[in-house]
């Protein structure tokens, strides 16, 4: 075993558990009218997908990332493990030696404002079951983020973390029914603003039904606006810094992946409820939102990770 310097911290290590694609992304003028063709100012193609996008954003920020998916064989496949491995992630893929359709996301970003739309298939209804060492992959981890593709494994890798007192971050971009199976196991919900609770009718009335479900920390993003956080009896909103908005592509999987980075630097979640973890929550959003925002001040999937500063410097 190779000895670490006791000046060199300890590199934390993030298990993600989901969606992996590739992103075929276009920049545009305008978006095309019906039966229309245009030509694009810019093309990108990369990795993409929410677990995917998180943990090239951990990586990035210095941690070991471990992708956890079903891609299997196949040229498409082998473009996203080349592009993941590119940018510092390992990837345990629970369909090694199958041919599969992996999803393909056709990708529209409009140049003067920075908005994305995307049309893919995805993994909420994959019947793609757990790798036989996911028991083992887990237990490396200091942060497991699950975004609720790839339900069988979500589950089982969820349930394992939640077992070792490993922190669970769900990425909560919207419904999904796995999420009822995963809310017990969660120690972290990061919703956007569009995550709805069924019979809940706003963001307070689910992170309110969440904390009673026994979820401790429950963050919702509402783009530029201020981050929200709800933990225990106590919630709290942090601004986010303004930018220029110039691509939004994959924002929210960057505020989850450094979220993920940033809560592994403030100790256990369980011990959120004090008034010096409450701090270091807040630290934590406001560290991850700076992080999404550079995101969306630069064009492209991942020319932006070249300007993140070193993670001590995030004060």
């Amino acid at each position: 075993m190779k000895n670490v310097p006791e000046s060199e911290p300890k590199r934390p290590t993030g298990v993600f558990v989901g969606l992996a694609t590739l992103d075929v992304i276009h920049r545009i003028a305008q978006p095309p009218g019906p039966n229309e063709k245009i030509t694009s100012l810019a093309q990108f193609v990369a990795a993409g997908g929410p677990a995917a996008n998180a943990a090239v954003t951990f990586a990035a920020l210095g941690g070991d990332a471990i992708l956890v998916t079903a891609l299997g064989d196949g040229p498409v496949a082998e473009l996203i493990r080349a592009d993941l491995a590119e940018f510092g992630v390992s990837v345990v893929d629970a369909a090694v030696g199958s041919i599969r359709t992996v999803p393909v996301s056709a990708v529209s970003v409009v140049d003067a404002t920075g908005d994305r739309s995307v049309v893919s298939a995805d993994g909420v209804d994959s019947a793609a079951t757990p790798p036989d060492d996911l028991t083992d992959v887990v237990a490396k981890a200091d942060v497991v983020l699950v975004d609720g593709h790839h339900p069988l494994i979500a589950r089982a890798a969820a349930e394992c973390a939640a077992a070792r007192e490993i922190t669970v971050v769900v990425d909560a971009g919207r419904w999904k029914p796995v999420m009822e199976e995963l809310i017990p196991f969660a120690s972290d919900m990061v919703c956007s603003d569009d995550f709805r609770m069924p019979g809940s009718e706003d963001t307070s009335t689910t992170a309110t039904a969440l904390v009673s479900a026994g979820v401790r920390i429950v963050v919702t993003t509402h783009g530029g606006a201020p981050v929200e956080w709800w933990s225990g009896e106590k919630s709290g909103s942090v601004p986010v810094e303004p930018v220029t908005v110039v691509d939004t592509l994959g924002a929210g999987d960057a505020f989850h992946g450094a979220y993920s980075y940033f809560c592994t630097q403030q100790g256990s979640s369980t011990q959120h409820d004090s008034s010096a973890q409450h701090d270091g929550l807040v630290s934590c959003i406001d560290r991850a939102a700076r992080v999404a925002a550079l995101r969306c001040s630069v064009v492209g999937p991942r020319a932006w990770l070249h300007r993140l500063p070193a993670p001590q410097t995030w004060k």
